[in-house]
């Protein structure tokens, strides 16, 4: 019988385990908890509806949101990879003029979310906008049926916007992957008689791919988040599908429902992404760097890269930070009275408290990883940040159903026992858009403190425990210190990321509470772009920062260099 007890040690390896996890573990534990709380509660309404709502949405809509939401998907995918890849290619390895200024400038369109620059290609190019205006006083024309224009409230329309303001997660990670490229390989290739654009595609393209994937992943991801931008084109996807659902049908089972089928995406998605870096082994054959020589271009080579390079841009941020700096000059007035101030402090205080308490649980969990080494507790904080992959119109369904149930039982419990009501504490307050917001960005600061973390060597860790300092102390004089530009930079990232958020806003703000995106929204949806430009500018600008510290960050990249 020598199987019972090697089972019974290897339960008692598993229960000392967990019990060596301690303080850290506890806390670890205690927030993923609170991270699952939105998606059980999504799981519990989609199982335990009795309405029968679902049969109707799949009679109905539910073909629709499934083709549209994978067209749309694989539209700005194919978009993005496109644009990024092309781009990156262009201004790591190849000489031509403007090179320098285009490898920070193409991470501009960034700062631009999708469903601002919706609202204001829009406004310029419907049939009242001023270009379909100008052609129809050039050419004679009198009505729509005179003449052709592509419709931008469309799917493609939709598709273009995305792809113009996410192709720089593809840019970003692959113009990163081909700086950490070996020069050899690539003077290889071309010995081998390969020309330049044969290199690019037999040898840089392929080792680049698992950077590539993640920032596919990104933009799909991002795609499946988008609400503005959808909602304003009457485009019929899942996200919309979602708040269409719950806020016109008032039915919170068939949006917790859709939100399910959402998930599913999301999962594929992340999968594939494992799957793809897993599938194949990428290694440099050397580890000797140098100067990238680069191609010279020269004729329409020169000219077709400028082209390529100058319109992402133009397109995804020129222009339309150009048309709104116009709108807000001259209609500044009534967007201040509007009561714009009041807006942007909504916007700072909700971004700021998320990027605090994003950043202390981050930290808190990355340093329990370190100091337990528990696969256990590793597991448990890596679940914890998950919710970066969950669109926001999921995690809103979610946080109301599980906040929602709390206040529902508190009250009956102060009803019964005290003859109060308390009313909705959670649900519709500054609480539920704070944790919902955290529960989004945690990836960011937890992720950025983990890697900071893992540069710094324990015989440092060691030296200060000799030196008398205990856990908390060692945190606090030896790696906040040490890792204190890598956290501000992640705080600075959810930060950003809160002043954008517009999903998540709409859902679980209290009544009457704006912030600059919903402020936006609600104008644009309106009509009414030019009162809004000034708020629309303002995100627009606070995004700009993390810009300039990314194309800081990929410039030295390289090694040696």
């Amino acid at each position: 019988m020598p199987y019972f007890p090697q089972l019974m040690q290897r339960n008692l390896r598993r229960l000392n385990q967990w019990r060596n996890l301690g303080f850290w573990g506890l806390g670890a534990f205690i927030i993923g908890w609170l991270v699952a709380s939105p998606l059980l509660s999504i799981l519990y309404l989609t199982l335990g509806d009795n309405q029968n709502i679902w049969s109707h949405l799949v009679s109905t809509v539910l073909d629709d949101y499934i083709i549209t939401t994978l067209l749309l998907m694989l539209g700005v995918g194919s978009g993005a990879f496109l644009l990024g890849v092309s781009t990156a290619w262009l201004v790591t390895l190849c000489r031509f003029p403007g090179r320098g200024w285009f490898e920070w400038a193409l991470l501009l369109p960034l700062a631009m979310p999708s469903y601002i620059i919706a609202f204001v290609y829009t406004d310029i190019l419907e049939y009242a906008g001023p270009v379909q205006s100008l052609l129809r006083d050039l050419f004679g024309w009198q009505s729509p049926r005179d003449y052709w224009f592509p419709e931008i409230r469309s799917l493609g329309g939709a598709i273009s916007m995305m792809s113009l303001t996410l192709y720089p997660y593809v840019y970003l990670l692959a113009r990163a992957a081909f700086l950490e490229q070996s020069v050899c390989v690539i003077e290889v290739s071309r010995t081998l008689g390969k020309t330049a654009w044969q290199s690019f595609y037999s040898v840089a393209l392929p080792l680049a791919r698992p950077a590539i994937v993640i920032g596919l992943s990104m933009v799909l991801m991002e795609t499946l988040n988008d609400f503005g931008t959808v909602d304003f084109f009457a485009v019929k996807t899942f996200t919309a599908g979602i708040y269409d659902v719950w806020l016109n049908m008032n039915s919170i089972a068939g949006a917790a429902q859709l939100a399910t089928v959402l998930l599913t995406f999301v999962l594929v998605l992340l999968a594939a992404e494992r799957y793809a870096r897993g599938a194949r082994g990428y290694a440099h054959a050397t580890n000797r760097y140098r100067a990238l020589p680069g191609y010279t271009l020269a004729g329409w080579r020169k000219t077709g890269a400028l082209v390529l390079c100058l319109l992402p841009i133009l397109l995804g941020f020129l222009l339309p930070a150009t048309i709104l700096a116009s709108y807000a000059w001259t209609h500044y007035a009534e967007t201040l009275e509007a009561d714009f101030y009041n807006y942007l402090g909504n916007s700072l205080m909700l971004s700021g408290m998320a990027a605090l308490i994003a950043l202390s649980i981050g930290l808190f969990l990355a340093y329990g990883v370190r100091l337990s080494q528990s696969p256990v507790l590793r597991a448990a904080s890596r679940f914890a940040s998950i919710g970066y992959a969950m669109p926001g119109a999921v995690l809103a369904v979610g946080i109301m159903a599980s906040f929602g149930a709390l206040d529902n039982g508190l009250d009956s419990w102060m009803r019964a026992n005290f003859g109060l009501s308390t009313g909705l504490l959670l649900s519709g307050s500054l609480v539920a858009v704070t944790f919902g917001y955290v529960v989004r960005f945690l990836a960011l600061s937890f992720g950025s403190a983990e890697a900071s973390l893992n540069k710094i060597t324990t015989s440092m860790e060691g030296a200060a425990r000799t030196l008398g300092q205990n856990t908390w102390g060692t945190l606090r004089r030896l790696h906040l210190p040490l890792i204190r530009g890598s956290i501000l930079a992640a705080m600075l990232l959810v930060f950003v990321d809160g002043m954008k958020e517009l999903p998540m806003t709409i859902v679980l703000r209290p009544f009457n509470f704006e912030t600059l995106a919903t402020f936006v929204q609600q104008y644009a949806s309106d009509e009414m772009l030019e009162e809004a430009a000034l708020a629309a500018l303002t995100i627009v600008a606070t995004g700009i920062i993390p810009v300039i510290l990314l194309s800081l960050g990929i410039r030295g990249s390289r090694p040696g260099q």
